[in-house]
């Protein structure tokens, strides 16, 4: 280990010592999101929305919550056996301007889902939850196990701006421009959600169907004020549960944009944007999205096991960065930073040499095959039966249907 780490070392480990007579031999220590909104010193501050440029979901998400994070007191996790680190971990790592969280934990280790388990708290930092470019995280060795640490801060804390808007330019958890593409564009519309959602009644003047320059009248919804801006969504295939068959929801095919030039009953909206042709049914949905930006990777909390039912752009091979959607939700156990493997189903095949190989069966008994992992995903937003999730590794073909686990 370099003098910097034994010297950060030795002083973290007088700081914990002196924490722990602090909190009166406390034997739980409690685990913190590092990335939480809360600033140091302060009372947490209310909950931060982040509103997309243009589009939206079709239900509102479930947010994620972060345990306030007390910045007089190093926080330290309590991990129960050493996380194996990535082959060729560096002592040290400047984050970049483009990094992301999990970008930055598969750095360190094996397995990126371990990064609550190893990441400690320095108190000496401003702002030691949040981490910004230029930043300088260090793998130090605290009470026998390795840890990662923030042991320089950039120059980008010192600014001014960067105290008013903490978020703006610290690094999030996964590519937050690829979900803002899937939430302008895909959609999946859950089962009870239609009938709270307003709908093309008819369209302005003599038109079968609507496209952008022209006004439609809608009926239904919550009343907003003139300006508010909604996605326009044609009501596709229904999504089932492949395990049961239950009825989760359906394919929401994106028509384009409006706003709402004059409220009433029935209502008029003028169409601004379309890449096909809106029809009376069609659903509008509010623009307005609620993203948790700052949650960290982990392993779920219970065990899991559910599939993908469905992929936006409807492609039938999934690859990396873009977005599935799971048959499991927020009364499943999942929350936004779960991170899930994906298995092929394995094939089911005829075993005809079962008696050695010169007495080949006719027909054979049927074998299944082991399930083999093809990728990992990150969940992003939860509703209650439905899970959205973003593929951060495809390691082989991930096809709808693929089983999602626990990772080992």
């Amino acid at each position: 280990m370099s003098p910097l780490n034994n010297r950060l070392a030795n002083r973290l480990s007088l700081t914990v010592a002196a924490f722990s007579l602090f909190m009166g031999g406390c034997a739980t220590i409690d685990r913190i999101n590092p990335f939480s909104d809360d600033e140091p010193d302060a009372p947490p501050p209310a909950p931060r929305t982040a509103t997309m440029p243009s589009g939206s979901s079709s239900m509102d998400a479930s947010r994620a919550s972060a345990a306030p994070a007390t910045q007089s007191q190093p926080v330290l996790q309590q991990v129960s056996q050493p996380v194996p680190l990535a082959s060729g971990a560096p002592e040290e790592y400047i984050v970049k301007e483009g990094d992301t969280l999990w970008d930055i934990a598969n750095t360190f280790l094996r397995d990126p889902w371990y990064w609550p388990e190893v990441w400690y708290i320095n108190p000496q930092v401003e702002n030691p939850h949040l981490i910004y470019p230029g930043d300088t995280l260090a793998l130090v060795t605290i009470g026998g196990q390795q840890r990662i640490t923030n042991v320089r801060a950039s120059t980008y804390r010192l600014s001014p701006q960067a105290r008013i808007t903490p978020l703006s330019e610290s690094i999030t958890s996964i590519p937050y421009e690829q979900i803002a593409a899937f939430l302008s564009k895909g959609l999946v519309l859950e089962k009870d959600q239609l009938s709270t959602l307003p709908y093309i009644l008819s369209t302005r003047g003599d038109h079968l169907v609507a496209a952008a320059g022209n006004d439609v009248y809608v009926r239904g919804g919550e009343p907003a004020a003139n300006g508010t801006r909604y996605s326009v969504v044609h009501v596709g295939e229904e999504l089932r549960d492949p395990d049961n068959d239950d009825l989760l929801g359906y394919q929401g095919i994106y028509v384009g944009e409006g706003a709402l030039s004059r409220g009433g009953d029935p209502a008029t909206v003028a169409l601004t944007e379309t890449n096909r042709e809106a029809l009376n049914g069609d659903r509008l949905v509010p623009e307005s999205v609620d993203i948790p930006l700052n949650f960290f990777p982990k392993a779920p909390d219970i065990d899991v096991d559910g599939r993908i039912i469905s992929v936006v752009d409807g492609v039938s091979l999934i690859g990396q960065y873009q977005v599935v959607v799971l048959n499991r939700g927020a009364r499943n156990g999942l929350a936004p930073g779960d991170v899930l493997t994906v298995f092929q189903d394995g094939e089911t095949i005829r075993d005809r040499y079962a008696g050695g190989l010169g007495n080949r069966v006719r027909g054979g008994e049927l074998v299944k095959l082991p399930d083999e992992t093809a990728g990992t995903i990150m969940v992003f937003k939860v509703y209650d039966r439905i899970g959205y999730a973003l593929v951060m590794e495809a390691t082989s073909d991930i096809h709808v249907l693929d089983a999602v686990r626990n990772p080992s």
